[in-house]
């Protein structure tokens, strides 16, 4: 046990906080561009289509940024 090497496990833990940190600014920055609260029309007014463009902006966004991350 005297050779764990941290270093990998304290890289993952801060790649993995930055990039929820730049996906949660990506969500904000998208929530006041567009002219509707989307997350009052998702989640009050059950509204199925901004949810799937909103997945889609989820998921693309987290492709990038594991991009850039990973190299």
């Amino acid at each position: 046990m005297d050779n764990i090497n941290l270093l990998p496990i304290l890289n993952s833990i801060l790649y993995s906080f930055l990039g929820i940190a730049i996906l949660l600014a990506c969500y904000f920055i998208i929530e006041k561009i567009t002219p509707e609260k989307t997350w009052h029309e998702i989640a009050q007014n059950k509204n199925i289509a901004i949810a799937i463009v909103f997945a889609a902006f989820i998921i693309g966004i987290s492709m990038i940024i594991s991009a850039a991350i990973h190299g």
